[in-house]
C-alpha cells in the first residue's frame, strides 16, 4: 500500500513514529476526452497532436481507457439512458444509529435548505430525525456520480454527508506492518491511559485553528503591504485595445455628417480640399 506521507503522533511527550496511507479508493469510472476525427486523446490545451490543430467541443468525443492507448467510446445517449431515474431525488433507504456509522465512510458535508412550499414537510423530517435519533441513509447523484449519503440534523438544519460505498473502503489486512500479537508492559499501559484521561475534555470545536492557513496568509499580507520583489505584475494583454474617446467620437460624427458627400452641401470641392483627402487617405 502507497505511503503518502511519514511523520509521528505525539501525546504528551510520547511520540509515536507512523506512515500514512489511503483508506478509500477512487472506483469512478473516468472517461479520457477524443478527438472524434481520429480518436487521439485531446492534450489541456484542448489541442490534437496527431492533427496538429485545436479542437472545439463539436469535435470532442468521450473514450474509457480499458487498456494501453485503446478506448470504449461512450456517447452522451447512452450515458443518459443509464442515469438514475432519481437524478433529482435523495432517496432514503433506511434510518440507522448514528454510531454504527465509522467515520471512513464520510466524504463530504452539505447543508440542505427547505425550497419554496417544503417547510413544513423539511421541519416535519427534521423532528423525527431529532425526537428518535436516527439519520438516514440515503443515495444521491450528485455531479454525475451515485453516492451514498446520511442525512442528520445539526441545531435546526438538515444536513447531509456523501458517503464512500464499501468497496471504496480499503480493506485493514493491506496495511503494512500492523501489530501482531505484541505483549504490552502494564505499568506503561496504565500510564498511557491516565495520560489519556489527563487530556480529555469536552469537544469545543472554536479551539482548534489551521495554524498553517492563518501563518500563510499573513504571509501574503506582509509581502503585499511592503516593497517586495516577490511582488509581479502580469504584462499586458497583446492585441489592440479599444479606448472610446467621448468627444473625439462626436467630432468625428460631426465631420461625416459635414463631408463634402453630402447632398446638402452646395459648394464644389476646392483643389485645397482635394490635397487634404488625398493626403489623409495615403
Amino acid at each position: 500500500m502507497h505511503t503518502v506521507w511519514k511523520g509521528a503522533i505525539s501525546f504528551g511527550l510520547v511520540h509515536v513514529p507512523v506512515k500514512m496511507h489511503a483508506a478509500t479508493e477512487d472506483k469512478d469510472i473516468h472517461f479520457r476526452q477524443l478527438h472524434k476525427e481520429c480518436n487521439m486523446p485531446i492534450s489541456y490545451d484542448k489541442k490534437c497532436n496527431h492533427c496538429n490543430k485545436d479542437i472545439g467541443p463539436e469535435d470532442i468525443i468521450k473514450g474509457f481507457e480499458y487498456d494501453k492507448d485503446k478506448f470504449v467510446i461512450v456517447n452522451e445517449a447512452e450515458l443518459d439512458a443509464i442515469k438514475p431515474e432519481s437524478a433529482r431525488t435523495i432517496k432514503i433507504l433506511d434510518f440507522i444509529d448514528l454510531q454504527e456509522i465509522d467515520p471512513v465512510y464520510y466524504v463530504k458535508h452539505y447543508y440542505l435548505s427547505p425550497d419554496m412550499a417544503g417547510v413544513g414537510a423539511y421541519t416535519l423530517l427534521m423532528e423525527a430525525i431529532k425526537q428518535t435519533g436516527k439519520i438516514g441513509i440515503a443515495k444521491i447523484n450528485i455531479r454525475g456520480k451515485s453516492s451514498l449519503a446520511a442525512i442528520r440534523v445539526v441545531e435546526n438544519c438538515l444536513c447531509l454527508e456523501t458517503m464512500n460505498f464499501p468497496d471504496e473502503i480499503r480493506d485493514i489486512g493491506q496495511v503494512p506492518n500492523l501489530p501482531q500479537n505484541v505483549v504490552i508492559n502494564d505499568k506503561e499501559l496504565e500510564m498511557a491511559k491516565m495520560l489519556v484521561e489527563q487530556l480529555s475534555e469536552p469537544f469545543d470545536a472554536s479551539k482548534y485553528t489551521d495554524e498553517y492557513r492563518i501563518a500563510l496568509l499573513k504571509l501574503i499580507e506582509d509581502k503585499i503591504a511592503g516593497e517586495n520583489p516577490d511582488i509581479v505584475t502580469a504584462p499586458a494583454a497583446t492585441g489592440p485595445t479599444k479606448v472610446i474617446d467621448l468627444m473625439a467620437a462626436l467630432q468625428a460624427s460631426l465631420q461625416a455628417v459635414q463631408s463634402p458627400t453630402d447632398p446638402g452641401d452646395k459648394k464644389p470641392k476646392t483643389r485645397k480640399s482635394t490635397k487634404k483627402t488625398a493626403k489623409g487617405t495615403a
